[in-house]
């Protein structure tokens, strides 16, 4: 008596769009072994595609053939699209089977494989079901590239946004909280350039909310979706580019490509060393302080004692260097005082800044003439590289490539533009909001934990410090603080100003390179 396995193949999007079962298989493979008097040894059920055989139950099958002493004589499915999708592995895959003396035979589409003809046939119905599935993938692969030059998001929602639908059906991406607003913080933070994006995320996943991994965030940072970007990747002859997208952005693209040029190192990284290191309330100053001998960055500890703990600002093996904790924090105070705006002159900041800022910015503002002028010399590259090509100078692929290049740049350019625009108009009330912030400065350095005092330090101080007997020297701090500092000098020592003070102090205030605002707490 003949003896078969029943294999029943059936993959999800095939039972929502075809209404395939496995059951209805099942029904009619037993009803023609009942009818051609076979019996059945093992009945196989797949849910799995068959693009590939690289499935679960069908590795089962071929180990039970291989094991198996009395071999099943078929396996029968219902149509060879049941058996594979892919004509080369279905063939490759019938001559396995036959040199283990098994025929595979679909009972909707018999064909006698002994007949050289109807290989012919076999041949068909292997193809059909390949280029079905091609033409499907090929629809899709079409529709959402036509979708993305829409401006529409084609996949699942990337984090701080969410698939929605309107009331037509039309799917769309939205906002959604509190993920949309711990993205934006997370943009915000690394444009700034204070701190690392290890150190931003440590932050977002502490107290901002986050909720994603390491990996996965940087690679959502470099996705243009958040500045309402949608890529369009290259095809054929097409470049890659950015489409405008149908969804409300996060962050504006001058923050986007910023963050992107402080990844890819065109712009200034952060001090990694001084805010990597974890450190107790008791020494705040660790990892901003220098060795004054060696040029090391000291470290800080605690040694307990007869009555206590006592904290150090120490260097490492081989050094003597050695600070009370104590003595550098009360040394620091009275610098740190200096740059941290009086109650009492509050107008005068705001009064001698923004005029520094106009006598700085008078007449075409330099900022986006300098954009300007990089957009020009960018468009003059194309230009160049083109009569190159024309005149046989310059291979194609060397042109693409110059093109290519100076198109992204444009792009950047053209970006930066609205934000510094914007800077300039918002000045006044930025540069309000961020001498109310660093009034509440010493506040938290009296009363907060170690990590609001080292955003404060950051902030205000933008390289390393080094400790002596007559103070804390460091090469530059925040150009803000900078003139504020200047600023309390020039008042502490005077009862009143006048106009022309202003004007004086205002010159003087703007020599050091004023640049528009950033809030730094």
């Amino acid at each position: 008596m003949t003896v078969a396995d029943l294999y029943i193949r059936v993959s999800t999007d095939e039972q929502a769009e075809k209404g395939y079962s496995q059951r209805s298989q099942e029904e009619v493979l037993r009803k023609f072994c009942e009818i051609k008097y076979i019996t059945v040894r093992h009945v196989y059920f797949e849910d799995h595609s068959a693009k590939t055989f690289k499935r679960p139950v069908w590795t089962k099958v071929l180990v039970n053939i291989r094991k198996s002493k009395t071999k099943s004589d078929l396996i029968l499915f219902t149509k060879w699209d049941r058996f594979s999708r892919n004509a080369g592995d279905a063939y490759n895959m019938i001559n396995v089977l036959r040199r283990f003396g098994v025929e595979p035979q679909a009972i909707e589409q018999p064909l006698d494989l002994t007949v050289p003809e109807n290989k012919l046939m076999l041949a068909f119905y292997l193809a059909a079901p390949e280029v079905e599935n091609d033409r499907r993938s090929l629809n899709v692969f079409n529709g959402q590239r036509k979708a993305r030059k829409e401006g529409r998001w084609v996949s699942a929602a990337p984090l701080g946004y969410a698939n929605l639908s309107y009331e037509n059906g039309r799917k769309y991406i939205g906002p959604v909280e509190p993920a949309a607003s711990a993205m934006k913080w997370v943009f915000t933070q690394i444009a700034q350039g204070m701190f690392t994006t290890e150190q931003v995320y440590r932050e977002a996943v502490t107290n901002k909310g986050l909720k994603c991994g390491r990996n996965n965030l940087y690679t959502l940072i470099r996705n243009p979706v958040y500045c309402g970007k949608i890529k369009v990747p290259k095809h054929k002859d097409e470049e890659e580019y950015l489409a405008d997208g149908l969804h409300e952005p996060l962050i504006s693209e001058a923050i986007f490509y910023r963050v992107q040029d402080i990844l890819d190192g065109r712009k200034q990284k952060p001090r990694v060393d001084s805010r990597k290191i974890a450190v107790g309330d008791h020494i705040p100053l660790r990892g901003f302080l220098i060795c004054p001998e060696c040029g090391k960055m000291l470290s800080g500890s605690s040694s307990k004692g007869r009555n206590g703990y006592y904290h150090y600002y120490h260097c490492f093996k081989g050094c003597p260097v050695r600070f009370k904790v104590g003595d550098v924090n009360t040394v620091f105070e009275k610098e740190f005082v200096e740059v941290l705006p009086k109650e009492r002159y509050t107008k005068f900041y705001l009064d001698c800044i923004l005029k520094a800022y106009k006598l700085k910015h008078k007449g075409e503002d330099d900022a986006r003439k300098e954009l300007v002028d990089q957009i020009r010399e960018a468009n003059s590259r194309i230009t160049q590289a083109r009569d190159l090509l024309v005149a046989g100078k310059f291979e194609e692929d060397d042109y693409l490539a110059t093109k290519r290049e100076a198109e992204q740049l444009i792009i950047r350019l053209e970006a930066q533009i609205p934000h510094v625009i914007s800077s300039r108009k918002n000045i006044e009330s930025d540069l309000s909001v961020l001498i109310s912030n660093q009034k509440r400065a010493w506040d938290i350095w009296k009363g907060g934990k170690s990590a609001q005092i080292r955003m404060i330090i950051g902030a205000c101080y933008t390289e390393n410090m080094v400790f002596c007997d007559n103070g804390v020297r460091t090469t530059r701090i925040n150009d803000i603080n900078h003139n504020i500092r200047l600023i309390n000098k020039e008042l502490d020592v005077q009862k009143k100003w006048t106009t022309s003070d202003l004007m004086r102090l205002s010159t003087r205030v703007g020599a050091t390179g004023f640049e528009p605002v950033t809030l730094c707490l």
